[in-house]
């Protein structure tokens, strides 16, 4: 089952985003994590270089994104009471989730994988998500054994309270999967105000 189809509407943005990091010089300077440049924003036209066809269904078990060393387990994740995507734990910074209840990465449709950012001391898993270009891979193991091999072909950020749920968890006749942590503007009453968003498609397996 896509995404998109978890419940009427689609889901909703992810929840709980964590406060800022702030730097321990004591000077109160914000350390913001990297956003996306708008040249790799999702095309009208999006193109899909080198996508291969689905596999099966399987349960993935990691995710790593070299070019952003990330390297993380990966935990199942439901949804809330108000219909948002669960986050992994609070004290497990190093931990991302995949919504449990959808596409099965590398599987027909659209896998989501969410994860913090930072917490109060220091850089999540996901703090340099923003920091993501089109052709970049993202790797995630599964438990049948093999390595579902995705290519980042856009990056963007989106303002919470105009979050695009079709755009971002719609079908697709593709294995594609959609990568979203905390960002955008920032305020010490609300934290993070949106959410960056990396879609990728299925290129390869090993």
């Amino acid at each position: 089952m896509d995404a998109s189809r978890a419940r009427s509407g689609g889901l909703v943005a992810l929840a709980a985003c964590i406060g800022v990091w702030l730097v321990g010089s004591g000077s109160g300077e914000r350390v913001r994590p990297p956003l996306p440049s708008p040249g790799e924003a999702l095309s009208a036209h999006a193109q899909y270089p080198g996508a291969i066809a689905p596999l099966s269904g399987s349960p993935p078990t990691r995710i790593k994104i070299p070019s952003i060393r990330v390297d993380a387990p990966l935990t199942g994740l439901g949804l809330q009471s108000d219909g948002s995507l669960e986050v992994p734990p609070p004290a497990r910074r190093d931990l991302a989730g995949w919504y449990r209840d959808g596409t099965t990465p590398g599987a027909t449709g659209t896998a989501v994988v969410a994860g913090h950012v930072d917490d109060a001391t220091g850089p999540a898993v996901f703090y340099h998500l923003g920091a993501l270009r089109r052709g970049a891979l993202i790797e995630v193991a599964r438990a049948d054994g093999r390595t579902a091999v995705f290519t980042v072909h856009a990056v963007e950020v989106y303002d919470a309270r105009a979050f695009p749920d079709t755009r971002v968890y719609g079908s697709s006749p593709r294995a594609e999967l959609r990568v979203i942590t905390c960002g955008g503007g920032f305020t010490p009453r609300t934290g993070y105000q949106g959410n960056v968003v990396v879609f990728a498609h299925l290129t390869g397996t090993y």
